[in-house]
């Protein structure tokens, strides 16, 4: 008897089809990774340490995520309950967007801001309400106040913001907690070492509030990826029914007790950046290139027209940065990463160069 075969491909479902794309840059990243907001240096000494003293029988157990959330609970001042770790930053976004949004619900944005809001958004059958920053990328604190409506569900907003750098102040995110209470506002502080603010001190306070961090910016463990959302108990009970028991590996588990004790290395590090910020900035005054405050580990930067071929020219010259330009309201604009003062010392050598390069091909047209 013949085999049948079949042609027919199974079809995701229609929210899946139409779900925003995320195209991460592919290729060789051997350079000053100025790109992607990393630590640009190495973790702590102390995670070092733990990752050579693991053993290979140690990996063949599940990980067990609740010793290690209370740890990181106690660290923050808040209560095991209220805290959540999860497989990086992006975890807990797509998991909060898919425990709160349903087919009648909105979740309001501030943009432009970070991508993976709108791609884990258009995976849910939620409306997407985007209010634009129109004041030069400033935080929009009264047309999202405007925007709020009974549908409202989320609230995500990013302080500071990427990739303008720009914060919304602690009134105003109180407000639109008050504003919209049957919503969840995520504040997601994932550059708070650099901005030095932060609302996690309302968690459990205010009955809406949920604030995210990552442990792939300062703490320099993004190749383990990890994360955390606290909120309230019980809103944090709802998440912990939709996110899986064993999506944070073992390895990151063991690594996050010595990364947030070690101190003197998050310190030094953050010390550096900041240091480096200013010189930079300082840098781009004296070229005459247009940027943005900044009040996290990196600058937005107007190049106008030729942003390709600057970011091009930088990555000739060993610097990695990104363009920004599909970011609304960003055309022309490109987003450069602070590392350490030497590091931006190097930047600083390349975007002379790139610039006189651009100012050449400009007089040769």
């Amino acid at each position: 008897m013949a085999e049948t075969v079949t042609t027919v491909t199974p079809t995701p479902r229609a929210r899946v089809q139409a779900m925003k794309e995320y195209h991460p840059p592919l290729g060789s990243r051997e350079a000053l990774r100025l790109d992607f907001n990393e630590n640009t240096v190495e973790c702590s000494p102390r995670v070092k340490e733990t990752l050579a003293a693991i053993s290979a029988g140690s990996l063949t157990r599940y990980p067990e995520r609740e010793p290690v959330e209370a740890i990181v609970a106690a660290h923050l001042g808040l209560l095991p309950g209220q805290v959540v770790l999860t497989n990086g930053v992006d975890e807990a976004i797509h998991i909060l967007f898919e425990t709160f949004l349903g087919a009648d619900d909105e979740i309001l944005l501030p943009v432009p801001t970070y991508t993976m809001y709108e791609v884990y958004a258009s995976a849910t059958d939620a409306r997407l309400v985007a209010v634009e920053a129109v004041h030069d990328l400033q935080f929009p604190f009264e047309g999202l106040m405007k925007a709020i409506s009974p549908h409202t569900k989320v609230i995500a907003i990013a302080n500071p913001n990427s990739p303008s750098g720009s914060v919304a102040t602690r009134a105003q995110l109180l407000e639109l907690a008050a504003r919209a209470p049957q919503a969840v506002l995520l504040v997601d502080e994932a550059y708070f070492h650099f901005f030095g603010e932060t609302v996690m001190d309302l968690v459990g306070r205010v009955s809406n509030l949920v604030v995210a961090r990552t442990f792939s910016k300062a703490y320099g463990l993004a190749g383990l990826r990890l994360g955390l959302m606290a909120g309230p108990v019980e809103l944090m009970r709802w998440v912990r029914r939709v996110l899986s028991p064993y999506s944070v590996n073992s390895l990151a588990l063991a690594c996050l007790p010595p990364a947030i004790e070690d101190t003197a290395y998050l310190d030094w590090y953050v010390g550096e950046v900041l240091a480096a910020r200013t010189e930079f900035e300082a840098a781009l005054d004296a070229a005459g290139v247009r940027r943005w405050p900044s009040r996290a580990n990196f600058v937005l930067v107007e190049i106008g027209t030729q942003h390709a071929e600057f970011v091009r020219l930088m990555r000739d010259a060993g610097v990695l940065v990104r363009d920004r330009s599909s970011d609304p309201g960003c055309d022309g604009r490109v987003r450069i990463t602070i590392g350490t003062r030497a590091q931006m010392q190097q930047a600083v050598t390349a975007l002379h160069q790139a610039l006189a390069a651009l100012r050449t091909e400009g007089t040769n047209r």
